[in-house]
């Protein structure tokens, strides 16, 4: 079955050219061929960017979000960082000390 649509394209004595005069026939299979070269090779080199595009937007789309998170968080923080780190009762700073000082 693909042998018999491979020769209706490209046998000259079976596709539609076959009327034609021989040269005048070769230069519209070579036509063809340059058209269908050029056709085939875009769409691979699209298809090949296609996915290179598709990690860059979603790296893309990810910073957003981090980011869009990452301000939402802060902006829904009811106390500064530095009212984080003072003692609730005299507002004296707290601090973690690493020598396991009192």
């Amino acid at each position: 079955m693909l042998q018999r649509l491979y020769d209706l394209v490209m046998d000259p004595r079976q596709n539609p050219l076959r009327s034609l005069p021989k040269m005048v026939r070769f230069q519209y299979m070579l036509i063809l061929s340059y058209m269908w070269s050029a056709i085939f090779t875009i769409w691979i080199g699209s298809a090949l960017a296609f996915g290179s595009s598709v990690i860059g937007h979603t790296v893309l789309l990810l910073g957003l979000f981090f980011t869009a998170d990452l301000f939402r968080r802060a902006r829904n923080r009811a106390i500064s960082h530095r009212d984080a780190m003072r003692n609730p009762r005299d507002a004296t700073v707290l601090y973690d000390d690493i020598w396991g000082a009192p």
